[in-house]
Formats: structure tokens, C-alpha cells, sequence
């Protein structure tokens, strides 16, 4: 391809709403273009780069054994209604009217429409395993679009979909694509990391993210520096707090005392109160499925959502408001707590984080504005409805099994595998006959990969100060020739279209830079789109009878003019096997 025939629109300056590098390269290295918030149009080149990534992704889970489909992004309300994620799931469903003012769904992941199919279509165990994907387009209505293709309304994805006559047989098929994404990123030149995940509104009881490491990651990653474990936050486990939580009971009953202007744990602590952070229980209220509960930690740790939808088994749960919280308790927040709260309203769940077990001596609100309570036993005092790991894990807690200190970092999430279960076959139907004539639900996984968020996520990772450093594999173009004469009888160009020629022969994907520009300007936009080896043809080298290889982010390779095409395909060759990954 010649440059002035393709189109390349690079900027110099940054468009002033791209927040994250990889954003900014996007737009600057003319990859993209935003329509509206949340919305882009593919250029050329990022075109390119994106197809490469689809074909690397379409190798592995042909190669896994998954089967190619089509489903329709135009979807019909009634089977999200039968999933029951209609409701779940609202939040992120786009809804649209035809003609007749009927309702549709555009199709933010196809669970649905997928179990419909395997419901019409598989009746029988011999007709399982069965591991269907897709690669499209996506919708989902993200509240606020941003970084670019990271969190945008619509988007390429693959998604497969698993069906399987056990869970023992599920777990082979999730093993099956555990290792086929572990493949994908690594040849897409990513250093991924799987972490144990939280399922979410997919559902499902197993569940693994792929995260790539990334200060502007949305996401953080709980890990050890051996790889032993990795979780996402919302997940994270640990052996507890660092400081441990006070169980010497005094032996006093419960003590209001006066604490005027006092609302938050920080106060608490200053003098004259001098009450520690982990000597507190904090008391916060949820509104699950509409009805109040109290959630209780201690006053040193934060309450992961996450771990509390999972475990109160409730659809929907929320803070209460200010009003909710004072019409449930009498009181307001920053003075609540169980044990009046409970003695007021009888019957109150109260869900209490297991690093209060045994906790006495605690102090907590008198369920009273300006009032606390010292002398706590939370077992003699509270009556807690159930105990769970609720809270968010610190750096430099243990992990549970190793017993090393956990560190955490930002990461972006390319890519989520689920072990769903019967969830979706059984509200759906989807169900099969076995050898003995009895009838079962399919046992489903599904398989997420972020196709364009993943292109982003490699310009993320693979930069430097001058642009974008593509992985060979998912480069636009393999090689950039760049002439500084474009002169049609310039030996610079003759040697440059020889070339140019010779490598199209042989397959290699190659950019022509013919355009008459200064050899600063073409440097640097090679530099800024990132192919991954330039050759630089100029006056000066000519005249000895060279040409300049230089690899993106290496150092200038001087060779023999008429060597240059072997020593392009001899560099092609050594590059590319550093991607070539074993089955």
C-alpha cells in the first residue's frame, strides 16, 4: 500500500477530550475517529490492526474446537424477559421501536439468544459438546462513555457460549478456553494476567478475568509477586486485617455516651474520643430488593459491593438514602448501629464482615443522633444474620493459601470467561435427553473477548515517547519503506518500488511512504503509527551501498543494498517467531 493512497490523517496536537495515552495515540496516529461520545469510526489503519486481532481470535477458538455463528444484534424483549435479565440488566439496554411501535433490544451479549437456539435445536447428549461464537458488534448504554474504546455504546466483542452435559464436562470445555485466550493475548503481544473474578449480571459460579496491567486501567488487580493468586478487587480474598480486631470482652454492658458533631469514623478516632479505626464497627444501610438491611465492618474497612450482591442473594441492592436511612432507624447516618437499630426493628437482617467475629470492646452509634456505644460485644449484643467476607482487601494483607503479602495495580479487563451452570437453560428450556431417556438442563459457559477494546489495550502497552510500538502480529503494516527522495528517477525510489515489489511477492504487508515530505516529518509519523521495522532509503546511505533497517523503539541496521530484502525477511522471520505460541 502507498501512503498517498491510503488515507493517514495524523495530528500533531491532541484533541483536548482524549484523557488516556492510548486515546490520544488513537486519534493522533489517525486510527480513529470520534462521531459522538462513546461512538468511532475504524481509519484505514486501525481497521487493519483490528482485523488481525479478529483473525488471531478467530485461529484460537477454531482451533479450541468452538463453531463460527451469526446472531442477530436486533433482539426480541421477551427472551431477556424469560432470563429475567430484562430487569437486571436495564441499565445497559438500548430499546428501540419499529414501525408497528414494537419493542426490541439491541444486543449488548447474546446469552439469550444463543440458549434459544441450543432450546430448538439440541434434544441429546450425543449431540453435545457444542461451543458456538461470533464476532460483532455490541450495544450497551454506557452512562458515560470515555478513554476512548475502552468504555464505548458500541464495540466489537466475541462471544462464545458453551453447552454441556456436566458440570465435570463444562469444566473442560472452560479449561478449553481458558487456554485459548491465554494464546490470544499472547500472541496479540500482551502480557495478560488471568485473575479470579466476580460474575456479575451474567451470572454463573466460576469465573476468571484477563486483565492487562495498566495504570489507567479501570480495574485493580489483588496479586501476589510470585502468580500464586490474582483476583480482581471485587473478588480478592485475605487472611484479614493487619491489625487485629480487639476481643477482650470488659465485661461492662453496652455504654451510651455523648459524641456532639461526630459522624465519621475519622472523628472518632481524634481526641477526646480516641477510639481506633479498628475498634469501631460501622453500620451501613442497603436497600435489597426495596427492603432494608444493615451491613456491619469494622471501621478501618470499606464494604465491597460486589461480595454483598453475591451474598445476600438479592437482585438489586443499594445504599439507602439520607431520608431512607433515618424513616428504617430513627437515626441519621454517621451515629447508626445494630444494637439499638435491631432492638427498634425487630427482625432486621443484620450481615456482619467475619473480621468482627469474636470482636468485643468495640464501640459503635447508639442509634441516636450524637450518641455512641462502648463496651460492644458484637456475639452477646448483636444478633447477626449472617456472617461473610465483606470488605475489600488491603495491600499487604496475606493471601490465604501462600501466606504472602498481596500488592495491588490498575489493570484493564480484555477479555472474561464464565462457568454459567443451568442458569440460563433451565428459565430457557434449553435441555437434553441422556442415555437413559431422562431429561436435563444444558450445563452453559460463556467467553467474552473485548475485540476493540483489546486493540486499544495493546497501544496502552506497547508505546513509547515518539508513538505507538505495534506487536508484529497486529501491526497495520509489517514493514514501512521510506524513500527521502519520491522523485520517480531518484535512486532513493527506484531502489524503494524494487523493494517495495520484491516483499509484496513475498507476502510481507508493506507501507510505501511516497509522500514529498521533509524526512523529519516521515520519521516521525512512522514512528507515531508504530510499523514495526522502517527501511530508510537516502542519498547518503545509497552511497555506500546501504540502506537503513531501523526496528521501531531498536537501534539503526545498516545492510548491504542488495542484502536488504533477505535481511527484511530474515528480521520478519526472527519477529515473528516470538509470537508463535505452542498448543
Amino acid at each position: 500500500m502507498r501512503w498517498t493512497q491510503t488515507f493517514i490523517p495524523t495530528l500533531k496536537e491532541t484533541p483536548a477530550d482524549a484523557e488516556i495515552l492510548s486515546h490520544k495515540l488513537l486519534l493522533r496516529a489517525g486510527l480513529v475517529r470520534k462521531l459522538t461520545g462513546g461512538l468511532y469510526t475504524f481509519l484505514p489503519l486501525g481497521l487493519r490492526a483490528l482485523r488481525k486481532i479478529e483473525n488471531i481470535v478467530r485461529e484460537e477458538m477454531d482451533r479450541a474446537g468452538a463453531i463460527e455463528v451469526a446472531m442477530p444484534c436486533l433482539q426480541p424483549p421477551d427472551i431477556w424477559q424469560q432470563s429475567g435479565r430484562y430487569t437486571t440488566a436495564a441499565e445497559v439496554l438500548y430499546h428501540v421501536l419499529d414501525r408497528a411501535k414494537k419493542e426490541w433490544v439491541l444486543g449488548p451479549t447474546h446469552e439469550e439468544v444463543i440458549t434459544q437456539l441450543a432450546a430448538f435445536e439440541i434434544n441429546s447428549y450425543r449431540q453435545l459438546p457444542k461451543n458456538f461464537y461470533q464476532i460483532g458488534v455490541k450495544f450497551r448504554d454506557e452512562i458515560r462513555p470515555r478513554f476512548g474504546l475502552m468504555r464505548a455504546k458500541e464495540f466489537i466483542m466475541k462471544d462464545a457460549y458453551s453447552f454441556d452435559v456436566s458440570d465435570e464436562a463444562a469444566m473442560v470445555s472452560y479449561r478449553k478456553m481458558y487456554d485459548a485466550y491465554t494464546r490470544i493475548f499472547a500472541r496479540c503481544g500482551l502480557r495478560a494476567l488471568a485473575v479470579e473474578a466476580d460474575t456479575g449480571v451474567i451470572g454463573g459460579n466460576y469465573s476468571h478475568e484477563f486483565m492487562i496491567p495498566a495504570e489507567t486501567g479501570e480495574n485493580e488487580v489483588v496479586y501476589t509477586e510470585s502468580g500464586s493468586y490474582a483476583a480482581n478487587v471485587e473478588k480478592a480474598t485475605s487472611r484479614g486485617p493487619l491489625t487485629p480486631t480487639p476481643t477482650t470482652d470488659t465485661g461492662a454492658a453496652p455504654e451510651k455516651f455523648p459524641t456532639p458533631g461526630v459522624v465519621t469514623i475519622e472523628a472518632l478516632t481524634a481526641p477526646p474520643f480516641n477510639v481506633a479505626a479498628h475498634q469501631q464497627i460501622k453500620t451501613l444501610v442497603y436497600l435489597a430488593d426495596a427492603k432494608p438491611i444493615l451491613i456491619l465492618l469494622r471501621g478501618d474497612d470499606q464494604l465491597n459491593e460486589a461480595k454483598l450482591i453475591a451474598r445476600i442473594g438479592a437482585a438489586q441492592a443499594r445504599p439507602a438514602t439520607a431520608d431512607e436511612v433515618f424513616a428504617a432507624l430513627g437515626a441519621h447516618p454517621g451515629s447508626l448501629g445494630a444494637v439499638a437499630a435491631t432492638l427498634r426493628s425487630p427482625g432486621l437482617p443484620v450481615f456482619a464482615d467475619l473480621a468482627l467475629q469474636g470482636a468485643a470492646g468495640m464501640t459503635t452509634g447508639a442509634n441516636e443522633d450524637g450518641f455512641h456505644l462502648r463496651h460492644v460485644n458484637i456475639a452477646r449484643d448483636i444478633a447477626v444474620t449472617q456472617w461473610a467476607d465483606f470488605r475489600t482487601v488491603q495491600p499487604g494483607e496475606r493471601d490465604v493459601a501462600s501466606g504472602q503479602p498481596l500488592k495491588s495495580r490498575r489493570a484493564i479487563e480484555v477479555g472474561h470467561v464464565f462457568k454459567l451452570g443451568t442458569k440460563y437453560s433451565e428459565k430457557m428450556n434449553a435441555l437434553f435427553l441422556d442415555e437413559s431417556g431422562r431429561q436435563h438442563p444444558c450445563v452453559m459457559g460463556c467467553y467474552g473477548i473485548g475485540v476493540t477494546r483489546t486493540l486499544q489495550a495493546v497501544i496502552e502497552q506497547c508505546n513509547d515517547k515518539d508513538g505507538i510500538v505495534w506487536p508484529l502480529p497486529v501491526a497495520p503494516f509489517s514493514v514501512c519503506i521510506t524513500p527521502l527522495n519520491v522523485a520517480p528517477d531518484a535512486p532513493a525510489m527506484k531502489l524503494a518500488e524494487e523493494l517495495y515489489h520484491h516483499l509484496t511477492r513475498e507476502g510481507v504487508e508493506v507501507l510505501l511512504d511516497d509522500r514529498d515530505e521533509r524526512p523529519g516529518v516521515k520519521f516521525k509519523d512512522a514512528d507515531l503509527i508504530g510499523i514495526p521495522l522502517r527501511v530508510g532509503i537516502g542519498e547518503k546511505s545509497l552511497a555506500k551501498g546501504e540502506v537503513e533497517l531501523k526496528p521501531r523503539g531498536g537501534s539503526l541496521l545498516p545492510v548491504k543494498t542488495e542484502e536488504s530484502a533477505a535481511q527484511v525477511l530474515a528480521w520478519l522471520r526472527t519477529e515473528s517467531a516470538r509470537f508463535q505460541i505452542p498448543a
